[in-house]
C-alpha cells in the first residue's frame, strides 16, 4: 500500500524514521514530506522510504497560518503526485491535518491524523480562531491518533463540541509511541535476580533516583530536587544523578547545587544503559509532555517511572502499574510518590520490565498497517 506521510516534525527526531522503517515491514511504501522553514544539515534519509526535506516558506510565515498553509500545499503538490497514494498520514492536528485534509478533498483521499502536545498547549489552547479548523479536521478524518488516554479525553471533553465527541471518540484509537529497537534488544533482565538485594537496600532508606533529557524549565528538574530534599528530612539518603544537554545554564547550576547530585553531559544510548542500570527509580516531571519516550526506555531499563499527571504519558497503564502520576507543581507529591514506589519496589521493578514490550514498533506499526487497510476498504 502507498502512504503519503505529511510530517513537519520529521527532520528534528529519529523518532517517526523508526516508524517508517518498520512500517517498510509491512509492505508499506511510504513517502515523506517534511515542510521547513529553514536548511537542514543533517541525513533524514529512511530505508524502504522517500522523504522530501522541503524549505517552502520563512520563518516569519509561520505566524500567518493560512498563507504558510497555502506555500506547503502548492510546494508538495509540486513534488509529489498525490494520486498515486492510497491514504495519508498526518503527524500533527493542525500544521500536518490541514494540508491532509485539503488533498484528501481534492483527490478523494481518506486521511488519518495524530494529535499532538503543540496541537493542544498551542493550537487548542491559545490560537482560538483555529479551534474549528482543529474541530473539522478530527471530523473529516478517517481515524484519530491520541498517545495517551488522558489527551484523548482533554481534546474531547475541552473542545470538541457535545454532538460530535461521539463521533470522534468512535474512530479514535490509542498509539503509543514505540522506542528505538536498542532498548528492548538489551532488555535488563538480569535485574529480577538484583531486586531482592535493591529492595533491601530500599528498605533502609538508600535510593539512586536518575532522569535522563534536556535539563530544561519544562523537564522541571528543581521539583524533583525539592521533594529529594523534602525526603532526606524524612531521613532518606538519596542521590540524584541527571544526565543530557543543558538548554538553560542558570538552571543548571542551581539544579546542581542541591546535594549528592552528579550532573552528566548528554550521552549516546549505548552509555547511557550504564546510568540507568546503576539507579532506582527514573523520575520526570515534566510541565508538559506530549509522550515522554524517556519514561519507556527508562523501564525497559528495571526502573518504575514516576511521571506527570495528565501529560502523555499518563494512562499508558493503570495507576501503580509501572509507577505513579505526580503533579508536577507539588514537591510534596512527587516525594509521597518516591516512598509508594519505594515500599513496593520489587512488584513495579518486575511489571516494568514485563511491560516494556508495549513499546515495540513492529507492533505498533502493525496495528497502523490495519488501520490503513480498513479505511482503505471502506472508502
Amino acid at each position: 500500500m502507498e502512504v503519503l506521510h505529511i510530517n513537519c516534525n520529521y527532520a528534528g527526531t529519529v523518532l517517526h524514521r523508526h516508524m517508517i522503517t518498520h512500517l517498510n515491514e509491512y509492505d508499506i511504501k511510504s513517502c515523506v514530506y517534511c515542510p521547513i522553514y529553514q536548511k537542514e544539515d543533517i541525513d533524514v534519509s529512511t530505508p524502504g522510504a522517500e522523504v522530501i526535506l522541503s524549505r517552502c516558506f520563512s520563518k516569519w510565515h509561520r505566524f500567518v497560518f493560512d498563507y504558510k498553509q497555502s506555500r506547503i500545499l502548492k510546494d508538495l503538490q509540486k513534488k509529489c503526485d498525490v494520486s498515486a497514494y492510497r491514504c495519508i498520514h498526518a503527524y500533527t492536528l493542525f500544521t500536518d491535518g490541514n494540508a491532509a485534509r485539503k488533498l484528501g478533498k481534492k483527490y478523494n483521499l481518506p486521511y488519518v491524523v495524530a494529535v499532538r502536545a503543540t496541537d493542544v498547549q498551542v493550537f487548542f489552547k491559545r490560537l482560538f480562531y483555529l479551534r474549528k479548523r482543529g474541530v473539522n479536521i478530527l471530523k473529516d478524518a478517517a481515524a484519530v491518533f491520541f498517545l495517551s488516554e488522558s489527551y484523548r479525553t482533554l481534546v474531547l471533553d475541552t473542545y470538541v463540541p457535545a454532538n460530535l465527541r461521539q463521533e470522534i471518540l468512535d474512530k479514535s484509537y490509542i498509539m503509543p509511541n514505540g522506542i528505538d529497537d536498542f532498548w528492548l534488544e538489551n532488555l535488563f533482565t538480569a535485574k529480577k535476580a538484583m531486586l531482592e538485594e535493591t529492595a533491601a537496600r530500599i528498605a533502609q532508606k538508600q535510593l539512586k533516583v536518575v532522569y535522563a533529557g534536556v535539563i530544561s524549565n519544562r523537564k522541571n528538574p528543581i521539583a524533583t530536587q525539592e521533594a529529594l530534599q523534602l525526603l532526606r528530612k524524612r531521613g532518606w539518603n538519596v542521590k540524584y544523578t541527571a544526565v543530557g544537554r543543558v538548554a538553560d545554564k542558570d538552571l543548571h547550576e542551581k539544579m546542581c547545587a542541591y546535594p549528592d547530585t552528579a550532573y552528566v553531559e548528554q550521552q549516546p544510548k549505548e552509555a547511557l544503559l550504564k546510568f540507568y542500570r546503576e539507579n532506582d527509580i527514573f523520575v520526570m516531571p515534566s510541565h508538559s509532555e506530549t509522550f515522554g519516550l524517556v519514561y519507556s526506555e527508562a523501564m525497559s531499563q528495571g526502573l518504575p517511572v514516576l511521571y506527570t499527571r495528565g501529560q502523555g504519558f499518563d494512562g499508558q497503564f493503570p495507576e501503580g502499574t509501572v509507577g505513579y502520576s505526580v503533579m508536577d507543581n507539588s514537591p510534596e507529591d512527587i516525594a509521597d510518590k518516591i516512598e509508594a514506589v519505594a515500599s513496593d519496589y520489587v512488584r513495579l521493578a518486575e511489571n516494568v520490565l514485563n511491560l516494556a514490550e508495549k513499546f515495540r514498533w513492529a507492533d505498533i506499526c502493525g496495528k497502523y498497517k490495519e488501520i490503513y487497510d480498513e479505511i482503505v476498504k471502506t472508502k
